[in-house]
C-alpha cells in the first residue's frame, strides 16, 4: 500500500508540472509575434512575402493544436500570389512526445491553392521551396555535428495520423513556353489513419481516397481514387482493391476509363499485383470505342522495370459510317518495359473477320521515339472498312473527269497531303501481307522493309505479286517539301484489271512488263499530279488497244477514196466500248516533267497492222494529245482480209484527244488518196521488176530524165 502511495504522489507530482508547463506554454504564446517572426524569416531567406491575415490559435489540452486563419505566400520578389489557404489546422497527442513519437490527432486544410510554374529556361517557380537554389559556399555552412551518444539526428521516428481532410483544394500548373495551362480544383484528400516508422521502413494507411475536377484547355475531367487498405514494409507489402476512375469531357468527345488493381503484394523493391483491369469508353463524334485490358503486373522498382505476360482483352469500334458500323477485336499478348533504360517490347496478337494480325514492337527509346516492328498480316481487305465516298468528294472528281480544272479555292479539298507527321520519328520495322486490297488494288505476298528518320519514309525493297504477275522496287515520301518517290519493274503484269483497279480506265490489254521511275511534290493530290517528273516505259504482248478498230476503220477507207483525194477532212469518232485494236506486240517509252508524259517511240504489230506515235499524255490535267500512224501490211486474213490487201503500204494518222473518260479518235485523211495512189503504182512496179527488171529500169530512167 505504501508503495502504491509513493507511485501516486509521484504521478500526480508529474500531472501538475505538466499542467504547470502547458500553462506556462499557452500564458507565453503570442500569436502576432509568431506571425511578424515567420514573415520576417521567410522575406530573409527566400525573397517571398507571408502573410497570415487570420489568427494563429493554440490549444494545449488534451492534445496540442495550432490553427491558422488566412495566409498567402508570394512569388519569389514579393509580387504575385504563389499560395493560399483559408484555414489549416493540426492537433498533436501530447504524451507520445515524450517517447519520440509523433502522434497527429488531425490535420485539416481548406481552401488550399497553389500555383506551379515552369518559366520558359526549365525551371520551377519552387525550386528555392525545394533545395534547387544553389546552395550556400562551404565556409558559411555550419560543421556536421560528430556522431556520438548524444546525438538523436538519425533516431527513428513513429508517426501516427488519426487521419487528414483536405477540402476544396486548387492546384494550376502552367508552362510558359508551350503557354499551356492546366488546372485541378475541387480537390478532396482524406484518409483515415496513417502509421509511418522510419526505423522499420514501414507504411500503412487507411481509407485513403482522392476526388479532384480540373480543366485544360477546352477539356474538362475528373479524378477519383480509393485505397481501402496499404501496407508497405521491406519484407512484404499488400493492398486491397485500388480502384481509379478518370472522366474526360470536350467539344464533341468524352473518355471513361477505370482501373482496378487487385491481389497487391510485394516488397519495397518489388510489387506484384495479381489482376490489373483496364476499360475505357469513349465517343468522338459518331464514333464509340470499348476496350478492355487484364494482366498480372510484376514490377521491380529498383530496376524501374514492369511487365504484363499475360495481357488479354479486346476492343470495340463503332461508327454508323463504317461498312460494317461494328469492328470487334481480340486481343492477347506480353508487354515489357524498362524505365530506366527507357525501352519496351510488346508482342501482341489479334483477328477480325477473316484477318489474322501478329504485330511485335521493340522501342529503343522513348523520346524521341526509336521503334522496331515487325507486323505480319494473312490477309486484310481495308476497303471493307472505310467510309464511303460522300456526294461532295464526287462532285470534286467531275471537273477533272471532263478535262476541266477545279474552282479556285477547291483544287485538293479532298485530297490534301501533309508528310510533317513524319518528322521526329526513328522507326525501323517489317511488314509482311498475305492478300490485300486497297483502293480496289489486289496485292499478294506483299513484303516491305520500312525506315523512317530524319523526316524521311523509305519502303525498300518493296516487293508484291500482283494481277498474275510480279513486283519489285521502292517508295519514298520526305516531309522536306511533301516530295514523293517511286520505283517498281512489273514483270508479266496482266495490264487491263490492274488498269481497271487502279485508275478505273478500260484503255488497254495485254499481259507485259512496266517500268517505273518517278518523283513529284506538292501539298495535295491534283498539286502531285501536275509536279509529277521522271521515267516509265511499257512492254505488252497480245492484247488490244480499247475504244478503236483500226482495221475495221481502214477497210470503211475503201469505198471513199475518190471523195478524199484533194481535201483535208478526217473522220472523228468517240471511243466506243465494244471496239478494239488487237495486237500481238507493244511498246513504248514515255518522259515525264510537269505532270505531262511525252512519247515518241510508240511500236506496236499486229497481223494487219503496224502503228508507230508520238505525243503528250497530261496526267495532271486527266487527257491526252496524241498522233498514231497506222500503216497496213499484206495480209489476206486477219482483222483486214481481202479488202486490206487494197490498203498495204498506206498510212492513216489517228489523232487522238480529250480526257480519259471521253477520249475521240480522229482519222486524218487529207493526203491519203494520194499515198494510196502511190502505193498502188509502186505495186506495179515490183511487178513489173519481177518480169522484166533490164526494160523496167530503162523505162524508169527515161521518166526521170537520167
Amino acid at each position: 500500500m505504501k508503495a502504491l502511495r509513493i507511485l501516486g504522489i509521484v504521478s500526480g507530482i508529474g500531472l501538475v508540472l505538466l499542467a504547470a508547463a502547458l500553462g506556462t506554454l499557452y500564458a507565453l504564446f503570442d500569436g502576432d509575434k509568431i506571425k511578424a517572426e515567420l514573415a520576417r524569416v521567410v522575406m530573409e531567406q527566400k525573397q517571398r512575402k507571408l502573410d497570415i491575415a487570420g489568427k494563429v490559435e493554440l490549444s494545449v489540452w488534451p492534445d496540442v493544436g495550432i490553427k491558422l486563419g488566412r495566409l498567402t505566400l508570394s512569388e519569389p520578389g514579393g509580387k504575385d500570389e504563389f499560395l493560399a489557404l483559408d484555414s489549416a489546422r493540426m492537433e498533436v497527442a501530447v504524451m507520445p512526445l515524450l517517447s519520440k513519437q509523433v502522434k497527429v490527432q488531425r490535420i485539416e486544410v481548406n481552401g488550399l491553392k497553389a500555383t506551379l510554374v515552369k518559366h520558359k529556361d526549365g525551371t520551377l517557380n519552387i525550386a528555392d521551396l525545394t533545395g534547387g537554389a544553389a546552395e550556400k559556399p562551404a565556409s558559411t555552412r555550419s560543421a556536421a555535428p560528430k556522431a556520438g551518444a548524444g546525438d538523436t539526428a538519425n533516431e527513428p521516428v513513429q508517426i501516427d495520423i488519426a487521419g487528414i481532410k483536405i477540402a476544396n483544394a486548387q492546384l494550376t500548373w502552367r508552362d510558359e513556353k508551350s503557354k499551356e495551362t492546366t488546372t485541378l480544383s475541387n480537390l478532396d484528400l482524406g484518409s483515415g489513419r496513417i502509421q509511418a516508422d522510419s526505423g522499420r521502413q514501414t507504411l500503412a494507411v487507411d481509407a485513403l481516397s482522392l476526388a479532384a475536377k480540373g480543366k485544360t484547355g477546352t477539356d474538362s475531367f475528373e479524378l477519383k481514387l480509393d485505397v481501402p487498405r496499404l501496407n508497405i514494409s521491406p519484407d512484404k507489402s499488400t493492398g486491397e482493391t485500388l480502384n481509379l476512375t478518370a472522366t474526360l469531357a470536350g467539344s464533341g468527345r468524352n473518355l471513361v476509363a477505370k482501373l482496378v488493381l487487385s491481389g497487391v503484394e510485394g516488397s519495397a523493391k518489388t510489387v506484384k499485383i495479381g489482376k490489373m483491369v483496364l476499360d475505357l469508353d469513349a465517343r468522338v463524334g459518331e464514333s464509340v470505342l470499348k476496350a478492355h485490358l487484364d494482366s498480372p503486373v510484376a514490377a521491380d522498382i529498383a530496376a524501374q522495370t514492369v511487365a504484363l505476360e499475360k495481357l488479354a482483352g479486346s476492343i470495340d469500334l463503332a461508327n454508323p459510317q463504317m461498312p460494317m458500323k461494328q469492328l470487334k477485336l481480340p486481343l492477347a499478348g506480353s508487354l515489357r518495359a524498362d524505365l530506366a533504360k527507357q525501352n519496351a517490347a510488346l508482342d501482341l496478337g489479334t483477328k477480325f473477320d477473316e484477318s489474322k494480325i501478329a504485330l511485335k514492337l521493340k522501342v529503343a527509346k522513348f523520346a524521341p521515339l526509336a521503334l522496331g516492328f515487325d507486323l505480319d498480316i494473312d490477309t486484310l481487305n481495308i476497303d471493307k472498312y472505310m467510309p464511303p465516298k460522300k456526294a461532295e468528294e464526287k462532285v470534286a472528281a467531275a471537273p477533272a473527269a471532263a478535262g476541266k480544272t477545279a474552282p479556285e479555292g477547291k483544287e485538293g479539298a479532298a485530297g490534301k497531303l501533309d508528310f510533317s507527321a513524319l518528322k521526329g520519328h526513328d522507326i525501323n520495322g517489317a511488314l509482311r501481307i498475305g492478300s490485300l486490297q486497297v483502293s480496289k488494288l489486289k496485292l499478294a505476298k506483299l513484303d516491305a522493309k520500312i525506315r523512317l528518320a530524319g523526316g524521311r519514309l523509305d519502303v525498300a525493297p518493296l516487293t508484291m505479286n500482283l494481277y498474275e504477275g510480279s513486283a519489285s522496287g521502292s517508295l519514298s515520301l520526305n516531309a522536306a517539301g511533301n516530295q514523293v518517290g517511286l520505283k517498281q519493274n512489273l514483270t508479266g503484269i496482266s495490264i487491263n484489271p490492274l488498269m481497271k483497279d487502279l485508275a478505273d480506265k478500260d484503255l488497254l490489254e495485254g499481259r507485259g512488263n512496266v517500268a517505273l521511275d518517278v518523283t513529284s511534290q506538292g501539298d495535295s493530290v491534283p498539286a502531285m499530279k501536275k509536279g509529277l517528273a521522271g521515267t516509265a516505259s511499257l512492254s505488252l504482248k497480245d492484247g488490244a488497244i480499247k475504244g478503236i478498230n483500226l482495221a475495221q476503220s481502214m477497210r470503211d477507207i475503201k469505198g471513199k477514196l475518190g471523195a478524199l483525194q484533194g481535201k483535208p477532212e478526217g473522220a472523228t469518232q468517240k471511243a466506243k466500248a465494244g471496239d478494239k485494236t488487237d495486237f500481238s506486240e507493244l511498246t513504248a517509252s514515255l518522259k515525264i516533267a510537269g505532270g505531262v508524259a511525252h512519247n515518241e517511240d510508240l511500236m506496236m504489230k499486229s497481223p494487219f497492222l503496224r502503228l508507230t506515235g508520238a505525243g503528250d499524255i497530261d496526267i495532271g490535267a486527266g487527257q491526252m494529245n496524241y498522233l498514231a500512224k497506222a500503216t497496213a501490211v499484206s495480209s489476206s486474213a486477219g482483222q483486214g482480209g481481202k479488202d486490206a490487201d487494197k490498203l498495204k503500204g498506206v498510212t492513216v494518222p489517228v489523232r487522238i484527244t480529250g480526257p480519259f473518260d471521253a477520249l475521240s479518235y480522229k482519222l486524218e485523211l487529207g493526203d491519203l488518196a494520194a499515198d494510196m495512189a502511190k502505193a498502188k503504182l509502186e505495186g506495179k512496179l515490183e511487178g513489173l521488176t519481177g518480169k522484166n527488171e533490164e526494160k523496167t529500169k530503162n523505162k524508169l530512167k527515161g521518166l526521170f530524165g537520167k
